[in-house]
């Protein structure tokens, strides 16, 4: 792998991180390295597992959204992109279309839901609608992930230097923890009761360790 292009999956990971550091409801950041790992991924990050079961339209933008951030990051910094974000859209499709038809969150469909067909391979949908429906579904996706994108991009550009800043981290540790992602980008801004939990237990064993 050439220098440039660690410093591409590097950027790219780290507009992840920087994303979902500072989003309300994205997951909180444990990890993130841009050692390659098995399945063709170049890098890829930690997050506290999921306390909930059920999302809210604000929760699923803002998954979104720190999915897109790798992409941003590149277009930022670069002002072109990489075929590294090609599972990054296909979750994002994935998500916008189960907003829009099957979790009945978008005011033009409305509360309608044509979930996928399980015994039907691949991702064929029940579609006991028109093909205006259908192109109108394609409307609303197209437009939530550009929406979401716009939103991401900006909060990239804000951020510049502090993806930048932890891109060089990345660079130079290639695996950067919790410690040093606080050091780099500051308290995370929005705590969950299982984030303040994990904190306390890293602070007890933290303690402990220095007793000895």
């Amino acid at each position: 792998m050439s220098e440039k292009e660690r410093e591409l999956i590097a950027r790219h990971e780290s507009g992840h991180a920087v994303v979902g550091w500072f989003l309300e409801h994205a997951d909180p950041l444990l990890k993130v390295t841009i050692v390659p790992r098995g399945g063709g991924a170049l890098g890829f990050a930690q997050y506290l597992p999921k306390e909930v079961q059920l999302y809210n339209q604000d929760q699923l933008t803002d998954m979104m959204c720190m999915t897109l951030g790798g992409r941003a990051a590149e277009e930022v910094f670069y002002n072109r992109v990489s075929t590294g974000a090609a599972d990054d859209l296909n979750k994002v499709t994935k998500l916008a279309y189960s907003q829009i038809s099957i979790y009945g969150m978008n005011d033009s469909i409305g509360n309608l839901s044509f979930p996928p067909n399980e015994n039907q391979e691949g991702l064929q949908a029940y579609k006991p609608y028109s093909e205006k429906m259908a192109e109108d579904i394609d409307k609303e996706a197209i437009k939530l992930v550009k929406e979401a994108y716009e939103r991401t991009l900006n909060l990239i550009r804000e951020k510049r230097d502090l993806v930048k800043a932890l891109s060089d981290e990345l660079l130079a540790k290639e695996t950067v923890g919790h410690e040093d992602i606080v050091a780099i980008l500051g308290e995370r801004p929005f705590q969950t009761d299982a984030y303040r939990q994990f904190l306390s237990n890293t602070k007890d064993f933290c303690g402990l360790n220095l007793a000895r």
